[in-house]
């Protein structure tokens, strides 16, 4: 939501912000948020989010940089510079197996640390909701349903809302 326009519908409660974002989801509106200050069942479903690349991303990122360790040690010891100690093989791949598991958390954990900022829009220092009047309840009892559809006003998203009984409604941005 980076758009300038953005309606913020204040709840008291989060079975009624469930509601308005279905409401909003249903009517076929385009960026919808939610700013709530606690984890809420289903709030991602009602907003149409979709489920979460995270996961995929980590596991791509873990075997690529495993699969990387393990080549850039073989490659070390059988191509590049092969010392045959002891009569073993230079291909002793239970020792190439430690670093490519370090390897596999370490790029698991970097590219899923990418990936949530990337999904999260993170760092984002503006945002029009922040300036918004009682904004700053949000971290504390106040749920918001910010929608940032250029094609929605306040007297559509109040008249779509209002027997759910917004608190209030502002536009901001």
């Amino acid at each position: 939501m980076s758009g300038k326009h953005v309606l913020l519908a204040e709840f008291g409660d989060p079975e009624t912000l469930l509601n308005a974002a279905r409401r909003a989801r249903d009517a076929g509106w385009h960026g919808l948020d939610a700013h709530v200050p606690f984890a809420i069942d289903g709030l991602a479903e009602a907003l149409g989010l979709g489920t979460p690349r995270i996961r995929r991303a980590m596991l791509i990122g873990g075997l690529v940089s495993g699969a990387f360790v393990y080549w850039l040690q073989w490659y070390s010891a059988v191509l590049n510079y092969p010392l045959n100690s002891g009569g073993r093989p230079l291909h002793s791949w239970p020792v190439f197996l430690i670093p490519s598991f370090e390897a596999v958390i370490l790029g698991a954990t970097l590219t899923g640390i990418v990936a949530f900022l990337i999904s999260t829009r993170l760092p984002q220092l503006h945002h029009p909701a922040f300036a918004a009047q009682g904004f700053a309840r949000a971290s504390q009892d106040r749920f918001f349903l910010a929608v940032a559809d250029p094609a929605v006003d306040a007297a559509q998203l109040a008249a779509a809302l209002g027997d759910l009984g917004p608190l209030a409604i502002r536009e901001v941005g």
